[in-house]
């Protein structure tokens, strides 16, 4: 038996047991197979995006009418542009390994790819989780972003055949769709990144080393072939404390760039084009007797900027202009850091990310702010993660993500910020959303609130109006108005005095707060449309994608919202 596979088919009976908690009552499955098959989707999901397990639930697409599509992620619009991740996953359950991924899967999901982000074909016999989704991706679409997509074939055996790779050829989608194969053994490599990386990393030419602060640093370059290999020794285990997952060749501009510069007759420029990479570790060595050409052996190395820099080069490596130029080097910062000095590490990488659109989630978990609401809500009896968490939460679990989204719509009544800005939640939106005045139970509540509107988002009820599916976050917004309005308090009133009277409210008027602001957001698009009850699900999801309930254009809407 293949190790990996073991690995990941022990993980898989963990999973089940979170699906079967969680949805296994919503989806009826029984079936013990069917069911590990889908924890095997959701492990994917989870791991390849990095989600949280309620993030990852939410993508998939299971069941019948799913068009070969199992589960769909959403990116946010960066630049015009959208990335669209779609699984497509076939677990074999008797766990041998030799078995190709299916040609008729592939084929599957390049039929899925034309007809779904086509917005002028009507989606017919396509579930309802799917539909919602695309109909969104659409509304994207019609407004002039252009979707980039990820396929991504997994299963626990072999990548495809040549026959499914003409498949993929024949489809003529170009760089529009990038093809990513996954397996038992990517998945262990990914999950295996905490072990410490020790290499030799050869540099070119002349390199200063400085000793200052207690610490050192050696500034040179390195011949991108040399990048290649350490990325395909080492994988995603050199990115675990670098903040940005690899966001693709194809369909990022950036990306792009890099590759171009390799083919192009500018390869020897590539320094000077290039940001560099910066790297850490606990100990790099030297032959300080040369005037060049180190051999740094190095000890617990780590890629904390530039991550998609040495990705797209090993991607290139792979390509067909292989070999490399080897006139083409890459500036390299190596920095020898104490290991218990995180404090230092974590200001080092904010302060070489943060200028790029990143999730700086992780980078704000040592905040003072982040260290009083953790406090604040222990005290209370709920657990704040400040940190990304890659367990199972219990309901009295609180991730700073979620709390982010929902503090942004409850409370400070941005609910298409919350949703549609996530990117901007620990950026430029942090300021607005974690202020000093914000307490432990205000967080709580907020949360407590989303979860209920997202829940009907996901299991709408068969008489709710189809903008449920869009509208969590405003439902959110309207049902904190409640709140407060019984409770007789503004906002800054709501603290450890006032909590428990403010959990005993929501208990017993969750379900009328609910409703009452589906009354409300109904007679809102009424005011924005002559016939709501006509829009599609495109014009839907676009009308609170936009915030047109709430733009300035629509402030007499908003006050008619404020006294229903």
């Amino acid at each position: 038996m293949n190790i990996n596979a073991a690995i990941v088919d022990q993980r898989l009976a963990a999973v089940r047991d979170e699906i079967r908690q969680i949805a296994g009552e919503e989806w009826k499955i029984n079936d013990e197979n069917r069911l590990k098959s889908l924890a095997f989707v959701l492990l994917l999901v989870r791991t390849m995006l990095d989600l949280d397990n309620e993030e990852a639930l939410d993508c998939l697409t299971e069941g019948g009418g799913d068009v070969g599509v199992d589960a769909l992620h959403l990116g946010e619009v960066r630049d015009g542009e959208f990335t669209v991740s779609l699984f497509q996953a076939k677990y074999k359950q008797s766990m041998e390994v030799n078995a190709n991924y299916p040609e008729e899967g592939v084929k599957a999901l390049i039929h899925a790819i034309r007809y779904l982000f086509d917005p002028s074909t009507v989606l017919e016999f396509v579930n309802e989780q799917l539909k919602a989704k695309i109909e969104e991706v659409r509304s994207l679409i019609r407004d002039g972003y252009i979707p980039q997509v990820r396929a991504l074939a997994c299963n626990n055996g072999l990548p495809w055949n040549n026959a499914a790779e003409e498949e993929i050829n024949r489809a003529g989608f170009g760089n529009q769709v990038s093809w990513e194969y996954i397996n038992h053994d990517r998945l262990v490599t990914i999950w295996q990144a905490a072990r410490p990386v020790n290499d030799t990393l050869r540099m070119s030419g002349k390199a200063m080393v400085e000793e200052f602060n207690f610490s050192r640093v050696l500034v040179g370059r390195m011949a991108v072939a040399e990048v290649a290999s350490l990325i395909e020794r080492h994988g995603e285990r050199l990115l675990e404390r670098n903040i940005r997952r690899y966001l693709g060749l194809q369909g990022n501009r950036v990306n792009e760039g890099i590759r171009a510069t390799l083919r192009s007759g500018e390869s020897g420029n590539f320094y000077f084009y290039n940001n560099g990479i910066t790297l850490i570790c606990e100990k790099f060595s030297y032959n300080a007797l040369q005037a060049g050409d180190y051999q740094v052996k190095v000890d617990n190395l780590q890629i904390i900027n530039g991550g998609q820099t040495c990705m797209t080069i090993f991607k290139a490596s792979k390509g067909t202009f292989f070999p490399l130029p080897s006139d083409a080097y890459v500036l390299i910062r190596l920095y020898q850091l104490e290991s218990d000095n995180e404090d230092l590490v974590r200001r080092i990488t904010f302060a070489t990310n943060s200028q790029n659109p990143v999730d700086l989630r992780d980078l704000r978990a040592n905040d003072d702010r982040q260290r009083r609401l953790q406090t604040d809500i222990e005290q209370l009896g709920y657990t704040y993660h400040r940190k990304r968490a890659d367990h199972s939460l219990k309901a009295t679990d609180i991730t700073a993500g979620v709390a982010a989204e929902a503090i942004l719509s409850v409370w400070r009544l941005r609910p298409h910020q919350a949703k549609f800005f996530a990117r901007e939640h620990f950026g430029k939106l942090y300021d607005i959303i974690f202020t000093d005045d914000l307490t432990g139970a205000q967080t709580i509540l907020a949360v407590r609130i989303y979860r209920i509107s997202e829940n009907r988002r996901r299991r709408p009820q068969n008489t709710d109006p189809a903008f449920v599916r869009y509208a969590s976050c405003f439902l959110a917004m309207r049902m904190g108005m409640y709140l407060l309005r019984d409770l007789q308090i503004e906002l800054k009133g709501l603290n450890h005095k006032t909590f428990s009277k403010a959990q005993q409210l929501l208990d017993s008027n969750a379900e009328n707060y609910l409703q009452n602001a589906i009354q409300d957001i109904g007679k809102g698009l009424s005011y924005l449309y002559d016939n709501p009850d006509s829009l599609s699900l495109q014009q839907l999801a676009a009308t609170f994608r936009r915030g047109d309930l709430i733009v300035k254009s629509n402030e007499e809407l908003m006050k008619i919202l404020a006294d229903l």
